[in-house]
């Protein structure tokens, strides 16, 4: 930790989601945003960090493994089929590692579910995209009802949708998977991942259908709103577009859009999953300042 209370941060990955998320960081009172990590320096994510004024690296992961002060937190913006790779060569080095790719390496997290429980991982997985904005509104109605069937669609403009991501649409899928059955108990889970080819550009969003027990408009419409408002707490542009509940049927949508920053207003996959992982950072040096705190009294 520095002497004004900041950790030190790396984001490794130059994509969309790395150049995004440096931008945000960089706006972090709370963190010491001090490397953006890639190999190739053609790579346009380099440049665009560089005209911010930070210190860029083409050496990957070695950029931070052979360095005389590791960083507190490094956010891997890379790929899922790199990460467990990442993970290992860190670890020796007590550095937190917040993955934004799908690999489920980690301790799968969502700020408004488990956000606490992040504190004491070393490796936290921040799921999807999809998983971010569909999660806290499912897990807060299972924790009232009985969910026996989940299915999450999720749509993203083609423009908002990196190489790596790409490549990883079927870990994307399967961790989206995962992660709902985990947080809210039902069994009988699908996610579908669209990448729309739409001009203008599709807003991000994703719809969620649901079967359970005892679902009523009345109760599923509070649970949602109640749950929405604290996604918004640090995404100001998640948006709950419709909620009905027929026959013991919810269907539940909503729409991210991305504000400020360096990304279009449509991409709103990136601007969630970028502010729940920096959210999660931030509560972590919050965690930390409070340790270091009392040990001093």
């Amino acid at each position: 930790m520095n002497d004004d209370g900041r950790l030190s941060v790396a984001v490794l990955g130059a994509g969309l989601i790395g150049v995004d998320l440096a931008a945000k960081a960089l706006r972090s009172g709370a963190l010491d945003l001090r490397l953006i990590v890639g190999r190739d320096e053609r790579t346009p994510g380099l440049r665009q960090a560089a005209r911010l004024g930070l210190r860029t690296s083409t050496d990957g992961i070695r950029s931070l493994t052979e360095t005389d002060e590791p960083f507190d937190i490094v956010f891997d913006a890379t790929n899922a089929m790199s990460h467990a790779r990442h993970a290992e060569l860190l670890a020796p080095l007590g550095t937190t590692l917040i993955d934004l790719t799908p690999s489920r390496v980690g301790q799968m997290v969502v700020p408004t579910v488990n956000g606490p429980a992040a504190a004491a991982c070393a490796d936290v997985n921040m799921v999807s995209c999809g998983g971010q904005a569909s999660i806290p509104l499912l897990h807060a109605v299972s924790r009232r009802h009985r969910l026996d069937y989940v299915e999450v669609v999720t749509t993203a403009a083609t423009l908002s949708v990196g190489r790596s991501t790409r490549l990883n649409l079927d870990e994307y899928v399967e961790t989206t998977q995962d992660a709902v059955r985990d947080f809210t108990g039902a069994k009988d889970v699908k996610s579908i991942l669209n990448i729309s080819p739409a001009r203008p550009p599709a807003t991000f969003r994703v719809a969620m259908s649901l079967y359970g027990d005892h679902l009523t408009q009345e109760s599923v419409s509070a649970l949602v709103e109640n749950a929405a408002a604290g996604v918004r707490a640090f995404v100001g542009g998640y948006d709950v577009t419709a909620c009905t509940v027929n026959d013991g049927r919810a269907f539940i949508a909503v729409e991210v859009t991305a504000r400020g920053d360096r990304i279009p207003k449509y991409a709103g996959n990136i601007d969630i999953i970028n502010s729940a992982a920096l959210h999660i950072a931030e509560q972590y040096t919050a965690g930390r300042r409070a340790a270091v705190e009392r040990e001093r009294a």
